[in-house]
């Protein structure tokens, strides 16, 4: 088995970067989804409320200034923001848990304003305030702005069968899946089919990870992530009919990474195509797994 993808998310729910290497964090890979969008309550924004987020393209400079451009050419350079630097502060929500996120320049507001809608852009100046679910995590772990964990893993295996599953249900015929619909960080090839459902924890390159919730899947899976435009139920009606568990229609599992023997601060390790992959504890049963 191996790595053969990496991408990172540098605002939630706008497009990818899919770099040759990636350092990890605790909170996830270096970059990633440390910015979101937030309506009026505080609240996050993503593809699930405005599936057009997926089209403005982003980068992220070596400074930490978040560049971001519009599918009509407009793009805008953003510098990170932090409360240290008295910048203004929000309290923002993901998923019921609400902390304190450094909020984005004026103009910022405005660029996002002319091009998504009425949101406010803000960035996680400080990735430890934000704890993952204690019933799936550590005291100690924490998350930047993804749904729930440092990183998300996928399969080319699982992904391929997914497919084989939705043609079948589809004698018409349908479009072949791409993984982007998933939004992973890492992808790994050479694997059996949904092997990582049974996974514990792995070792890919010189990382180690613990594998701890499948990722129950939304609408966003449906969304053409170059396009940005809803493409029916697929595959959601796949998964909710042939691959659930924990009750959800799941694709993928969430990892959290583990700090190496002697190394301090904020860099755990770095990860890199085609690293190997290797299952270093396996056996997990999720309750209510109704694969099938």
């Amino acid at each position: 088995m191996q790595l053969t993808g990496l991408h990172v998310h540098p605002v939630k729910s706008m497009y990818r970067l899919s770099p040759a290497s990636a350092r990890v964090q605790p909170w996830g890979l270096a970059g990633d989804r440390r910015w979101m969008l937030a309506d009026a309550t505080g609240r996050f924004v993503s593809q699930r409320e405005n599936a057009a987020l997926g089209r403005i393209r982003t980068e992220l400079s070596t400074d930490g200034t978040l560049i971001l451009t519009a599918p009509g050419g407009s793009r805008i350079e953003i510098p990170a923001p932090a409360a240290a630097a008295g910048d203004p502060v929000a309290e923002v929500e993901v998923w019921g848990t609400r902390f304190r996120a450094a909020e984005a320049v004026k103009e910022a507001h405005e660029w996002i304003a002319e091009h998504l809608g009425e949101y406010r852009l803000v960035h996680l100046d400080d990735p430890r305030a934000r704890p993952v679910d204690p019933e799936f995590s550590r005291p100690g772990d924490t998350v930047s702005m993804a749904d729930g964990f440092p990183l998300l893993l996928t399969t080319t295996a699982s992904l391929d069968a997914l497919n084989t599953l939705i043609s079948a249900d589809h004698p018409e015929g349908h479009e072949i899946l791409p993984m982007d619909r998933f939004r992973p960080n890492v992808v790994v090839d050479g694997t059996e089919p949904w092997a990582e459902d049974g996974w514990r924890r792995i070792r890919i390159g010189e990382l180690t990870f613990r594998v701890v919730k499948p990722c129950g899947r939304c609408v966003i899976t449906t969304t053409d992530q170059e396009s940005g435009e809803r493409r029916g139920p697929e595959p959601l009606r796949a998964l909710a009919r042939h691959h659930k568990l924990l009750k959800k229609a799941s694709f993928g599992q969430n990892l959290i990474p583990e700090r190496p023997a002697g190394t301090e601060g904020d860099v755990l390790g770095t990860l890199r195509l085609g690293d190997p992959v290797e299952v270093l504890e396996d056996g997990a049963q999720w309750p209510e797994n109704a694969l099938v």
